[in-house]
């Protein structure tokens, strides 16, 4: 399959410009997207776009990565309900170093090749670039009618917070940039998310008018889950590719717990499976849906890409303690940043350290930490086994905890059942 192809069947493209796919098995040809400089990490959104730069890259073509230094500052309209917050310089260089950081895991940037990936700033190419030069040589190439036809900015025009004279001009500078990259880099494609669809065939016009060449694009859907939620948002917020800002763990989990109908789609879009192994997964997946065999693959996959083999394990082994069998060896090997980020959510209570330095009855501790309202409760549930203390059943009431027992000599995890558990911090 040519590049077209394959995003075709997996779902990763929507629009394209008649001559694409001929441009593209024509020659080496080299594209961009631009990336969002907001904040400091790209979410699990702004996967989908670099895959298409890697899927480009893997298919011989040179992608280029452009990060909105200068269009940061303005702030895209399309599709928004109000106008965005505008950053201010300092803010905008920390948010491009982490955003760099990132693309170079996904990139090939070796710079011997001749497809080597790029990144580039459209900072670089506005700061000198003066308003009134601005509107006597790029300005006078799109009329005001072309830019109000567009979907996006329509729809503000129409709505009821309007639109600044800022907004509307960004279409012209994302227009621009297409052109100083045809111009300057050779780039003759423009890909991006189908919001970004007016905005991208304004700077086809402008490689047009400006240049007197050609230029192509084409875009991809904007995931949405079937449940009608939007992807890559959680009662936590975005899912975030930096690990401080989504453990392993819990980027893990997003996926994991994808629905049967989204992890069908997004096995083809997030993971580089052939169309044979995903086509018999998904076959062996619906002869027995119970075994989420789809979403462990899926998790596996893009967990492995994002985070690397050892957070992946990390994360397999972490969800074994909540939701598997795990022993109490796998516990006790957790260090306290990795508890923590698999207890995140699970109910904390404190107890007193000098309880456990003297020995604490199990009974006495139940009903004093809250876990149960009173020790009759608490002798009850000991009593028919339904007590484990750091993954260990506890035997009987006479049962005797202390400092020995404290993971990292501060927790203890108690479980309640099969599926109730409770984080107990000696304090």
């Amino acid at each position: 399959m040519n590049l077209i192809e394959e995003l075709r069947w997996r779902g990763m493209l929507q629009d394209i410009m008649p001559g694409t796919e001929e441009q593209l098995t024509k020659e080496m040809t080299s594209a961009y997207i631009g990336f969002d400089p907001t904040a400091d990490s790209l979410h699990i959104g702004s996967l989908v776009p670099i895959l298409l730069l890697v899927h480009l890259q893997k298919a011989g073509h040179k992608p280029f990565a452009l990060i909105g230094g200068a269009t940061g500052m303005v702030g895209d309209p399309s599709f928004k309900a109000e106008e965005r917050k505008m950053l201010d310089e300092a803010t905008l260089q920390h948010n491009l170093a982490g955003i760099r950081k990132q693309l170079e895991k996904f990139l090939d940037f070796e710079p011997g090749k001749a497809n080597a990936a790029e990144i580039v700033n459209n900072y670089d190419w506005f700061r000198e670039f003066s308003f009134l030069d601005f509107i006597r040589e790029v300005g006078k190439h799109i009329t005001v009618n072309y830019m109000m036809a567009k979907d996006s900015v329509r729809k503000r025009i129409e709505g009821d917070s309007g639109i600044s004279f800022t907004e509307f001009t960004y279409q012209l500078i994302q227009g621009y940039d297409f052109y100083w990259l045809y111009k300057n880099k050779n780039c003759k494609l423009q890909m991006g998310g189908s919001d970004q669809w007016g905005n991208i065939t304004t700077g086809t016009e402008l490689v047009r008018r400006m240049g007197g060449g050609e230029a192509f694009a084409f875009t991809c859907p904007l995931l949405t889950k079937s449940d009608g939620g939007k992807f890559g948002k959680t009662e936590r917020g975005n899912i975030w590719l930096d690990p401080q800002k989504t453990s392993p763990y819990q980027f893990y989990q997003f996926w994991l717990n994808a629905s049967d109908d989204d992890a069908e789609k997004w096995i083809r879009i997030f993971t580089f499976l052939g169309k044979e192994e995903t086509d018999s997964l998904t076959t062996e997946h619906k002869q027995a849906p119970h075994l989420r065999l789809i979403q462990k693959k899926l998790a596996e996959e893009i967990t492995t890409l994002v985070h690397g083999r050892e957070e992946y394990d990390f994360a397999v082994k972490a969800s074994e303690i909540l939701f598997g069998n795990a022993t109490t060896e796998v516990l006790l090997s957790l260090n306290e940043e990795q508890l923590l980020q698999v207890m995140e959510g699970v109910p904390t209570h404190e107890y007193a350290r000098t309880a456990f330095e003297a020995g604490a009855d199990i009974v006495g501790f139940l009903a004093e930490s809250g876990i149960f309202p009173s020790k009759g409760e608490a002798r009850k549930m000991v009593q028919s086994g339904g007590i484990s203390i750091n993954k260990s059943k506890v035997e009987g009431v006479e049962a005797k905890l202390s400092t020995t027992n404290l993971l990292n000599n501060r927790y203890l995890l108690v479980q309640k059942g099969k599926k109730n558990y409770y984080l107990v911090k000696a304090v």
